[in-house]
Formats: structure tokens, sequence, C-alpha cells
């Protein structure tokens, strides 16, 4: 697995500074064409998911800001 592409803006451009450089919400798109999303994990403070959704023994819910995702938007691909 290797990190092609960044989608959105890099967390700390314009001099963005975290401590330690933590709390960097990122996406990134993976060399099969995947994404992969930096986040906090929610998991285990999440409320019940509406039963239609399920979060299996291998996977966790991460969460972004909302300026993360909307920042990304126009380098998310439009076609499958």
């Amino acid at each position: 697995m290797t990190f092609v592409k960044r989608i959105g803006p890099d967390p700390h451009a314009g001099g963005a500074q975290t401590p330690g450089c933590y709390g960097c919400p990122d996406i990134w798109e993976l060399d099969n064409g995947d994404f992969a999303v930096i986040g906090k994990d929610i998991t285990a403070e999440a409320p019940q998911l509406p039963p239609s959704a399920n979060c299996g023994p291998d996977e966790r819910m991460i969460r972004i800001p909302r300026k993360t995702l909307v920042l990304a938007r126009l380098d998310i691909p439009h076609r499958l």
C-alpha cells in the first residue's frame, strides 16, 4: 500500500501549527484507488449506529472536521 496523493490541502498549509503534529486530520488516495482517512478514532464513544450501518471488528469510525472534507471536495474524483 502506497500513499499516492493528498486529497485536500495540507493540514499545516499556511503555517498552521499543531502540538507535536497531532490533531492533523488528513485524507489520502492510495495506489489501488482507495482512500485512507487520518482522524480521531471515535469507535468506542460513538452512539448506536443506524440499523443499516455496522462497524466490523477490523473497522474503526474516524471523525474528521467538516472543514477537512469540504476543502477536499474539489480533489475527490467524480468517477469510479
